[in-house]
Order: structure tokens, then C-alpha cells, then sequence
């Protein structure tokens, strides 16, 4: 069984949908891995009830997030595949061949430091208003040491009604998120997408692959 190390920062309150997600579709098989533990940067909340909730190893990452802290995490469980869902912090020093990346918003133009969150619907609403924009996005890519500056895997698009805030898109949003976090997953653990970790046109899909 492969293995799958999941970053989620979640908060004190709450969070850690994603993680969920991922979780559940293991357990039903659907996600053909184990996840062999999650770490935030939060030492209680919203990720640390769901691994205990489902009996998953849980690591507090306090920083100072640095590639070696990064590394020590990786050395530990040897995963497969790093998933980072909802981690907030910059990644740095991970296998950019076998770490991805889910963002709430269209990329490259709402991503990079402080994108993240509310603060992307917010954006994406803005520049609705503005016109130069009709529709969001959830997008998937591999992570390199900057942020949000992979190439992207998958993009799904979530169209911006004229009633919308920044509350109501981001419902959809994350909704297509959770719906679809697994499935991208799959197809990168299975090598069905890959990438070389050096040239954007190594990026490989499968055959009419549709989300890009």
C-alpha cells in the first residue's frame, strides 16, 4: 500500500475538511493509500480532532519551517506522495516530483504569499466586480520552493453568480474541492500524472484529460 503524508494547518477552531476527505476515501478504498500521519502547525483544532477522530498519526509542526524541519518530517514516514491540503505555510525542501498542492482560486493570478483563504475569494470577487473576471477556480499543482509556482494539475472551474460574496464562493468552492481532491490524488500516486520536477512541458496527463 502506498503512502500519503498530508500537510493541513486547519486552525484552533476548526478546519481540516480536506484531510477529512482524503481520510474517508482511503478507508473506502477509493484512494488506494494509507496515510501514515498528518501534521499542522496547530498543536490542537480542527486537524487534530479529525486524526483522532479516524486514528491517524498526528505531528505538531511549529516551525521554524524550514527544509530541514520539512525533511526530518519526510524522513519519518517516507511517504509516497505529500499532499499539502490547506497548509499555509511556505514548503520548502520536498521532492517537488511527489508533492501537490490544492488551492482555492485560479492560478497563477490569485496565488502567492498571503493567497490563501478568504483572502483569494475576496480577490476573486473583487475582480469580478471589476469585470475582468467570471468564474473561480480550484486548482491543483505541484509544489516547488515557492509559493503556488508548480505546474498546474487540474483546474475546475466554479462560475461567480452575480449574487455572490465572499462566503458563497468559497462554499463552492470548497465543495468542489472536497469532491474532487481525491481523484487528483489518485491519479498522481498512481503515476497517471507526473512531472519531472525540473521542466513545466515534462508534465504528464492522462489522454483527454479534461482539467487543464
Amino acid at each position: 500500500m502506498k503512502k500519503i503524508l498530508v500537510f493541513a494547518s486547519g486552525s484552533k477552531t476548526g478546519g481540516g475538511s480536506g484531510f477529512g476527505e482524503l481520510v474517508e476515501h482511503t478507508k473506502t478504498g477509493l484512494l488506494p493509500a494509507d496515510i501514515v500521519a498528518v501534521v499542522s502547525s496547530h498543536p490542537e483544532g480542527g486537524v487534530f480532532q479529525i486524526a483522532q477522530e479516524y486514528g491517524v498519526p498526528f505531528e505538531y509542526f511549529p516551525g521554524p519551517y524550514e527544509a530541514e524541519g520539512y525533511q526530518k518530517l519526510v524522513a519519518k514516514y517516507s511517504p509516497d506522495l505529500i499532499a499539502l491540503s490547506g497548509w499555509l505555510k511556505l514548503a520548502k525542501g520536498l521532492d517537488p516530483t511527489k508533492t501537490i498542492n490544492i488551492h482555492p482560486g485560479p492560478l497563477p493570478l490569485f496565488g502567492g504569499q498571503g493567497m490563501y483563504g478568504h483572502f483569494v475569494h475576496e480577490s476573486v470577487i473583487d475582480s469580478y466586480k471589476k469585470g475582468l473576471i467570471m468564474e473561480s477556480a480550484v486548482t491543483m499543482h505541484f509544489v516547488t520552493d515557492e509559493y503556488d509556482k508548480g505546474p498546474v494539475i487540474f483546474r475546475y472551474p466554479v462560475l461567480i453568480r452575480e449574487d455572490d460574496t465572499a462566503e458563497t464562493l468559497a462554499a463552492r468552492v470548497n465543495e468542489k474541492e472536497r469532491a474532487w481532491q481525491w481523484y487528483i490524488t489518485k491519479l498522481v500516486l498512481t503515476g497517471e500524472i507526473s512531472w519531472d520536477g525540473q521542466n513545466p512541458k515534462s508534465l504528464l496527463v492522462p489522454q483527454g484529460y479534461p482539467f487543464l
